[in-house]
């Protein structure tokens, strides 16, 4: 089973596994895009709705990687589901193929390379260069903003 992110409607995406996505994808889309999720739940496309407590390991898992805050709750979701229906999600997002990584979903890409490995994201505070692993409004130490740091 693939579990569709928006890009793939998008991007006319085409597989004969069976389909699945979320309502919250029907929403982002427009025009042409939404008419092809139309047909696709029309032709069989299963619309699920992941629980509660998949997104919280979701978002446990976002939060190891450094991708909580980047991740909206569409993505958050698309991941849970992919994960309660063991299927391979279809992205582009590469925030999103970094946490399914960590939780070990599969992931199938459509326009864009995959990620070429996980991450787990640092933060550093703009004014005196300390690292931490977690995101904090501001550096504990000086008082400045923090910000996203790749941790190659």
């Amino acid at each position: 089973m693939r579990i569709l992110d928006s890009s793939a409607f998008i991007n006319e995406y085409h597989t004969d596994d069976e389909t699945a996505s979320i309502p919250m994808v029907k929403e982002e889309l427009t025009g042409e895009h939404a008419f092809r999720f139309d047909a696709l739940e029309g032709a069989g496309m299963y619309v699920h709705i992941p629980g509660q407590g998949t997104v919280e390991k979701v978002l446990s898992a976002a939060g190891e990687t450094g991708d909580k805050d980047v991740l909206s709750e569409t993505d958050t979701r698309l991941i849970a589901a992919a994960f309660e229906l063991d299927a391979v999600l279809v992205t582009d997002d590469y925030a999103m193929q970094n946490v399914a990584e960590r939780l070990d979903v599969a992931v199938d890409v459509i326009a864009q390379e995959g990620i070429k490995e996980q991450r787990q994201w640092k933060f550093q505070c703009q004014g005196c260069g300390r690292e931490f692993d977690e995101k904090k409004e501001r550096c504990p130490i000086c008082g400045m903003h923090m910000t996203r740091k790749n941790p190659a």
